[in-house]
């Protein structure tokens, strides 16, 4: 669910506790779903049980499943069932020893001696009342657990009192799978201080929030055919997972980009037999399914997908996943179309060499409290893009559960980060090129922190553009060489850095085999250079300059191939494969060459140069085809 607006917070100047015997239940808000009262009523099971846990100043302390929207329930619904009431969240997984609580020496006022005084961490003395959510509780380290123990029990941590400080309720709450936590807790000096519930996917108020988040939508439709599915399905495809589906939906992208990655491989939604085993892939069926629900197109793909999810990311606000092989580009583009979007450089952390204690520790402050000093890139107010690049090769084996809080809640250390637009998380798949990359494993409920998560393919990311515009003549070989003189595979192995290190090695005159990359023991990537050697020495090789050099020629020769045949020949599929990889610049460097030879080429593959392409090279085939009507409408060419 959809962090909360630190907007719809309570009013400062309201500080009367809640009363007793206040009524229940959270706002109605006409829509599309809704437009008269909710018949299940107002109140879900999670609504009224944090209801009871404040009327008796009882621990409550809930599990249930990712994704259901338990946090979000406590960040929209306490303040405004209690107004003037603050939620303050502590991601458990995120705690540190000292964070809590810390003896720091401070000089007595009036004997000037120091003195060693308790400091409790800053949110836990907000200055009115509010109610204390230990999110993810299970996952703290042993000793945070055992600190955990004197608050969920007492209400207090060290010499502090916190119904004094304004405490009103006690909250932890988790998944208490062992494939998502690692931890149980069985300690009965805790288990007996404490009300436990259990949630299932029905007993938060996530319908009614999706029906807020999208006023516009009848989504009745979508939650009968969400309740029609089995209970393995209903897991996989969460309220939350569904809103990151609906969000593409609303944003016009693949409704398959909302499916989280799970180790690197898109999470597929399939249905279980009785036994366990997997049933049939549905995947596609219950994507169009939603699509047909509100009425929106379910696209294989969009054209320049890259840039369209990172433009969409820093549009809505949203945390994106971009998985895709080595030097193909990622991080790039991310931080040219942040520079684009905001007019300033990404915040960016590189995850092998960072670590929560990088980007904010607790230090003690003048009034007596300990604050979280967040990282200097962190607090400017300007609006940021968060990048965390090699996402899943954290420096150690934590860090990776302690940035759950900022991709899903987008705080740090409960603090908001001003400005914050967009984040956008940057790593390598667990195998490529048949080998396995040194990447960290992930779970579901990590997993389904993004909105969108893609898989990227090297030519989603428009990098020849910027080599020609680098390196010119040179630039432009080496690519003819790429598209056209290997196969796939060998273009897997030649990666934009690849090519690079190709170009600069020639300009300088060294050989090229050293460019490609090194597999030990003498061997490099299974790549035959001796094509490029040969374009690099101008062998004659056709492309565009050859086709300007013998236009006359040529446009002979593909008027005989229309004649010939409707389907032209090996001459007309040339022109058309010179047209189809020449780069946009390239193309229009050589406009009238185009549009002289265009008619030749048969309607069906003038189509393909319109089809599903970027912007910028739908406009100039659309110059191009123009052009062509105004040469036709002049007459043969002398």
């Amino acid at each position: 669910m959809p962090p909360a607006d630190p907007s719809e917070a309570a009013t400062d100047d309201a500080t009367d506790p809640p009363r007793s015997g206040a009524a229940g239940g959270r706002r109605w808000k006409p829509n599309a779903t809704y437009p008269g009262p909710p018949a299940e009523g107002p109140t879900a099971k999670l609504e009224a049980f944090i209801d009871a846990m404040i009327e008796t100043g009882q621990t409550g302390q809930v599990f249930g499943e990712h994704g259901i929207g338990k946090t979000s329930t406590f960040m929209s619904y306490v303040p405004e069932r209690f107004p003037g009431t603050r939620v303050v969240v502590l991601p458990a997984a995120n705690l540190a020893p000292d964070d809590l609580l810390v003896n720091a020496p401070v000089r007595d006022e009036h004997s000037g001696e120091l003195m060693l005084r308790q400091l409790i961490m800053r949110q836990l003395v907000p200055g009115r009342p509010f109610v204390l959510l230990i999110d993810d509780s299970l996952q703290a380290g042993s000793t945070v657990q055992s600190q955990l123990m004197q608050i969920a029990c007492n209400w207090a941590l060290g010499g502090y009192d916190l119904r004094e400080l304004g405490c009103v309720g006690v909250f932890l709450t988790d998944n208490e799978s062992l494939a998502e936590t690692g931890v149980r807790r069985s300690d009965p000096a805790v288990l007996d201080r404490m009300v436990t519930i259990r949630l299932g996917v029905n007993d938060t108020a996530w319908r009614q929030a999706l029906a807020d988040r999208y006023p516009d939508w009848d989504l009745q439709g979508l939650f009968r055919l969400w309740a029609s599915f089995g209970p393995h399905l209903r897991y996989l495809l969460s309220p939350r997972t569904l809103q990151h589906v609906l969000d593409c939906a609303r944003a016009g992208l693949p409704l398959a980009w909302g499916l989280p990655l799970l180790n690197g491989s898109r999470m597929a939604l399939v249905e279980q037999e009785a036994d366990g085993r997997p049933a049939r892939d549905r995947t596609d069926e219950v994507l169009d399914g939603i699509a047909a629900e509100v009425g929106a197109r379910n696209p294989a793909t969009v054209a320049d997908p890259v840039r369209r999810i990172l433009r969409a990311a820093m549009k809505h606000r949203w945390a994106v996943l971009l998985q895709g092989p080595p030097g193909c580009g990622k991080t790039e583009i991310t931080k040219q179309v942040a520079r684009e979007e905001t007019g300033r450089e990404p915040v960016y952390f590189s995850l092998p060499v960072t670590s929560v204690e990088d980007l904010c520790v607790p230090v003690p402050t003048a009034e007596g409290a300990l604050d979280a000093m967040l990282a200097e890139p962190l607090l400017a107010p300007e609006p940021k893009v968060l990048v965390w690049d090699e996402y899943n090769r954290p420096k150690d084996k934590s860090t990776f559960a302690k940035l759950m809080e900022i991709t899903q809640e987008w705080t740090l250390a409960g603090r908001q980060i001003p400005g914050l637009r967009a984040q956008v998380a940057l790593q390598n798949p667990p195998y490529h090129l048949g080998r396995k990359l040194q990447v960290a494993a992930n779970n579901v409920a990590q997993a389904s922190r993004f909105t969108v998560s893609y898989e990227v393919h090297p030519e989603d990311i428009p990098a020849n553009e910027w080599l020609i515009s680098t390196y010119g003549e040179t630039a432009e070989t080496v690519l003819e060489w790429w598209k056209n003189d290997i196969g796939d595979e060998g273009r897997d192995w030649v990666t934009k850095r690849t090519l690079e290190r190709l170009i600069k090695l020639h300009q300088v005159g060294m050989p090229l085999q050293p460019a490609l990359m090194y597999l030990g023991d003498g061997e490099y990537a299974p790549v035959p250079l001796s094509a490029l050697e040969a374009r690099l020495a101008e062998r004659r090789v056709i492309g565009l300059a050859e086709l300007a050099e013998n236009l006359s020629a040529w446009e002979a020769r593909l008027s005989a191939a229309s004649e010939t045949s409707e389907e032209g020949t090996n001459d007309t599929d040339l022109v058309h494969q010179v047209f189809s990889n020449a780069e946009v610049s390239q193309l229009e460097r050589h406009l009238d060459v185009v549009a002289r030879l265009l008619p030749y080429v048969p309607a069906k593959l003038r189509a393909t140069y319109l089809v599903g392409q970027t912007a910028p090279r739908q406009n100039f085939w659309l110059t191009a085809l123009a052009r062509m009507g105004e040469l036709v409408a002049a007459g043969p060419q002398g």
